[in-house]
Protein backbone atom coordinates (compact mmCIF):
# COMPACT_ATOMS: atom_id res chain seq x y z
CA UNK A 1 0.00 0.00 0.00
CA UNK A 2 1.40 3.39 -0.91
CA UNK A 3 1.69 6.08 1.73
CA UNK A 4 -1.26 8.47 2.03
CA UNK A 5 -0.91 11.88 0.48
CA UNK A 6 -0.81 13.61 3.86
CA UNK A 7 2.42 11.85 4.87
CA UNK A 8 5.18 14.41 5.11
CA UNK A 9 8.30 15.18 7.15
CA UNK A 10 8.61 17.67 9.96
CA UNK A 11 11.23 19.75 8.20
CA UNK A 12 13.47 22.12 10.10
CA UNK A 13 13.00 25.68 8.95
CA UNK A 14 11.80 24.97 5.44
CA UNK A 15 13.22 28.33 4.45
CA UNK A 16 15.02 30.08 7.30
CA UNK A 17 15.95 33.50 5.95
CA UNK A 18 19.15 34.77 7.60
CA UNK A 19 18.74 37.74 9.89
CA UNK A 20 19.68 41.08 8.41
CA UNK A 21 22.90 41.58 10.33
CA UNK A 22 24.40 45.04 10.41
CA UNK A 23 27.41 43.82 8.44
CA UNK A 24 25.27 42.94 5.45
CA UNK A 25 25.12 45.24 2.47
CA UNK A 26 21.85 46.90 1.59
CA UNK A 27 21.77 44.86 -1.61
CA UNK A 28 22.05 41.58 0.26
CA UNK A 29 19.40 42.52 2.81
CA UNK A 30 17.07 43.62 0.03
CA UNK A 31 17.66 40.35 -1.84
CA UNK A 32 16.78 38.30 1.26
CA UNK A 33 13.63 40.36 1.75
CA UNK A 34 12.50 40.04 -1.85
CA UNK A 35 13.20 36.30 -1.90
CA UNK A 36 11.16 35.79 1.28
CA UNK A 37 8.28 37.83 -0.14
CA UNK A 38 8.33 35.91 -3.42
CA UNK A 39 8.24 32.60 -1.57
CA UNK A 40 5.40 33.74 0.69
CA UNK A 41 3.41 34.77 -2.39
CA UNK A 42 3.96 31.44 -4.14
CA UNK A 43 6.38 32.71 -6.80
CA UNK A 44 8.79 29.84 -6.29
CA UNK A 45 11.05 30.26 -9.32
CA UNK A 46 11.47 33.94 -8.58
CA UNK A 47 12.40 33.06 -4.99
CA UNK A 48 14.95 30.55 -6.30
CA UNK A 49 16.54 33.11 -8.61
CA UNK A 50 16.76 35.69 -5.81
CA UNK A 51 18.16 33.10 -3.39
CA UNK A 52 20.86 32.15 -5.89
CA UNK A 53 21.75 35.84 -6.06
CA UNK A 54 21.85 35.93 -2.24
CA UNK A 55 24.38 33.09 -2.25
CA UNK A 56 26.65 35.02 -4.62
CA UNK A 57 26.34 38.22 -2.58
CA UNK A 58 26.98 36.35 0.68
CA UNK A 59 30.12 34.76 -0.73
CA UNK A 60 31.37 38.15 -1.89
CA UNK A 61 30.64 39.88 1.40
CA UNK A 62 31.58 37.18 3.94
CA UNK A 63 33.86 34.77 2.09
CA UNK A 64 33.02 31.26 0.85
CA UNK A 65 33.29 29.49 4.23
CA UNK A 66 31.14 31.76 6.42
CA UNK A 67 28.05 30.49 8.23
CA UNK A 68 26.02 33.21 6.53
CA UNK A 69 26.89 31.57 3.22
CA UNK A 70 25.84 28.21 4.68
CA UNK A 71 22.45 29.68 5.60
CA UNK A 72 22.02 31.09 2.10
CA UNK A 73 22.95 27.75 0.55
CA UNK A 74 20.42 26.03 2.82
CA UNK A 75 17.66 28.43 1.75
CA UNK A 76 18.33 27.87 -1.93
CA UNK A 77 18.53 24.10 -1.52
CA UNK A 78 15.23 23.88 0.34
CA UNK A 79 13.50 25.97 -2.31
CA UNK A 80 14.75 23.47 -4.89
CA UNK A 81 13.45 20.71 -2.60
CA UNK A 82 10.06 22.39 -2.47
CA UNK A 83 10.08 22.57 -6.27
CA UNK A 84 10.97 18.87 -6.52
CA UNK A 85 14.34 19.66 -8.09
CA UNK A 86 16.44 17.35 -5.96
CA UNK A 87 19.61 17.17 -8.08
CA UNK A 88 20.65 20.83 -7.66
CA UNK A 89 19.65 20.77 -3.97
CA UNK A 90 22.07 18.00 -2.94
CA UNK A 91 25.44 19.75 -3.50
CA UNK A 92 24.10 22.92 -1.87
CA UNK A 93 23.08 21.05 1.29
CA UNK A 94 26.35 19.13 1.39
CA UNK A 95 28.34 22.35 1.12
CA UNK A 96 26.17 24.04 3.76
CA UNK A 97 26.77 21.10 6.11
CA UNK A 98 30.52 21.15 5.47
CA UNK A 99 30.75 24.87 6.26
CA UNK A 100 28.76 24.51 9.46
CA UNK A 101 30.77 21.52 10.70
CA UNK A 102 34.02 23.39 10.12
CA UNK A 103 32.83 26.64 11.70
CA UNK A 104 30.76 25.30 14.60
CA UNK A 105 32.12 21.82 15.27
CA UNK A 106 30.51 18.45 14.54
CA UNK A 107 28.20 18.43 17.58
CA UNK A 108 26.44 21.78 17.24
CA UNK A 109 22.61 21.74 16.98
CA UNK A 110 22.85 23.83 13.81
CA UNK A 111 24.87 20.99 12.29
CA UNK A 112 22.04 18.65 13.30
CA UNK A 113 19.59 20.79 11.33
CA UNK A 114 21.86 20.61 8.28
CA UNK A 115 22.12 16.83 8.65
CA UNK A 116 18.35 16.50 9.01
CA UNK A 117 17.65 18.53 5.88
CA UNK A 118 20.13 16.51 3.82
CA UNK A 119 18.65 13.29 5.19
CA UNK A 120 15.17 14.41 4.17
CA UNK A 121 16.39 15.16 0.66
CA UNK A 122 17.64 11.58 0.38
CA UNK A 123 14.45 10.19 1.92
CA UNK A 124 12.37 12.06 -0.64
CA UNK A 125 14.35 10.26 -3.33
CA UNK A 126 13.87 6.90 -1.53
CA UNK A 127 17.60 6.73 -0.84
CA UNK A 128 17.10 5.37 2.65
CA UNK A 129 20.61 3.93 2.98
CA UNK A 130 22.03 7.45 2.91
CA UNK A 131 19.18 9.12 4.77
CA UNK A 132 19.12 6.91 7.87
CA UNK A 133 22.67 7.47 9.24
CA UNK A 134 22.37 11.23 8.73
CA UNK A 135 19.07 11.38 10.59
CA UNK A 136 20.43 9.14 13.36
CA UNK A 137 23.40 11.47 13.77
CA UNK A 138 21.11 14.50 13.88
CA UNK A 139 19.02 12.82 16.58
CA UNK A 140 22.11 11.94 18.64
CA UNK A 141 23.43 15.52 18.48
CA UNK A 142 20.10 16.99 19.50
CA UNK A 143 19.54 14.58 22.39
CA UNK A 144 22.99 15.33 23.80
CA UNK A 145 22.91 19.10 23.20
CA UNK A 146 19.26 19.90 23.86
CA UNK A 147 17.96 17.14 26.12
CA UNK A 148 15.57 14.27 25.49
CA UNK A 149 12.38 16.34 25.54
CA UNK A 150 13.21 19.19 23.16
CA UNK A 151 10.97 19.85 20.11
CA UNK A 152 13.97 19.48 17.81
CA UNK A 153 14.47 15.97 19.20
CA UNK A 154 10.82 15.26 18.44
CA UNK A 155 11.39 16.51 14.91
CA UNK A 156 14.31 14.13 14.40
CA UNK A 157 12.29 11.25 15.80
CA UNK A 158 9.43 11.97 13.41
CA UNK A 159 11.67 12.31 10.38
CA UNK A 160 13.55 9.10 11.22
CA UNK A 161 10.21 7.34 11.62
CA UNK A 162 9.29 8.26 8.05
CA UNK A 163 12.44 6.51 6.81
CA UNK A 164 11.47 3.38 8.72
CA UNK A 165 7.87 3.60 7.57
CA UNK A 166 9.00 3.69 3.94
CA UNK A 167 11.04 0.54 4.63
CA UNK A 168 8.06 -1.13 6.36
CA UNK A 169 9.94 -1.22 9.64
CA UNK A 170 6.65 -0.54 11.36
CA UNK A 171 7.52 -1.34 14.97
CA UNK A 172 10.51 0.98 14.94
CA UNK A 173 8.56 3.72 13.21
CA UNK A 174 5.69 3.50 15.69
CA UNK A 175 8.02 3.70 18.67
CA UNK A 176 9.59 6.87 17.28
CA UNK A 177 6.30 8.51 16.29
CA UNK A 178 4.64 7.91 19.65
CA UNK A 179 7.67 9.37 21.44
CA UNK A 180 7.73 12.33 19.06
CA UNK A 181 4.02 12.97 19.56
CA UNK A 182 4.37 12.86 23.34
CA UNK A 183 7.18 15.44 23.28
CA UNK A 184 5.33 17.80 20.95
CA UNK A 185 2.14 17.59 23.03
CA UNK A 186 3.96 18.13 26.32
CA UNK A 187 6.22 20.97 25.19
CA UNK A 188 4.18 22.76 22.50
CA UNK A 189 0.65 21.91 23.59
CA UNK A 190 -1.96 19.49 22.20
CA UNK A 191 -3.16 21.84 19.44
CA UNK A 192 0.17 22.82 17.89
CA UNK A 193 0.63 22.29 14.11
CA UNK A 194 3.55 19.93 14.79
CA UNK A 195 1.17 17.74 16.78
CA UNK A 196 -1.22 17.68 13.82
CA UNK A 197 1.53 16.78 11.40
CA UNK A 198 2.83 13.99 13.61
CA UNK A 199 -0.71 12.65 14.03
CA UNK A 200 -1.06 12.57 10.25
CA UNK A 201 2.15 10.59 9.93
CA UNK A 202 1.03 8.27 12.73
CA UNK A 203 -2.30 7.80 10.94
CA UNK A 204 -0.39 6.73 7.83
CA UNK A 205 1.44 4.08 9.85
CA UNK A 206 -1.80 2.84 11.42
CA UNK A 207 -3.43 2.64 8.00
CA UNK A 208 -0.54 0.69 6.51
CA UNK A 209 -0.66 -1.79 9.40
CA UNK A 210 -4.39 -2.41 9.03
CA UNK A 211 -5.61 -0.41 12.02
CA UNK A 212 -8.12 1.64 10.06
CA UNK A 213 -10.30 2.79 12.95
CA UNK A 214 -7.32 4.10 14.91
CA UNK A 215 -5.97 5.72 11.74
CA UNK A 216 -9.27 7.55 11.20
CA UNK A 217 -9.25 8.75 14.81
CA UNK A 218 -5.72 10.11 14.53
CA UNK A 219 -6.45 11.80 11.21
CA UNK A 220 -9.70 13.29 12.56
CA UNK A 221 -7.83 14.76 15.50
CA UNK A 222 -5.20 16.21 13.17
CA UNK A 223 -7.93 17.71 10.97
CA UNK A 224 -9.59 19.29 14.01
CA UNK A 225 -6.30 20.89 15.07
CA UNK A 226 -5.70 22.28 11.59
CA UNK A 227 -9.27 23.60 11.36
CA UNK A 228 -8.89 25.38 14.69
CA UNK A 229 -5.56 26.88 13.64
CA UNK A 230 -7.08 28.05 10.35
CA UNK A 231 -9.97 29.72 12.16
CA UNK A 232 -7.51 31.86 14.12
CA UNK A 233 -5.94 33.34 11.00
CA UNK A 234 -7.11 36.84 10.08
Amino acid sequence: MSAPRWLRPVLAALVLWPAAASAQSLELRDTYKRAAESHAQGRLQEAIDLSAKAVRLSEREFGPDHTQVAASLNNLALLYYEQGSYAPAEPLLIRSLTIREKALGPDDPVVATALSNLAELYRAQENHAQAEPLQLRALDIRERALGLNHPDVAQSLSNLALIYLAQRRYAEAERLLTRSLAIFERVLGPEHPSVAQTLENYAALLLETGRNTAADEAKDRADAIRAKQASKKP
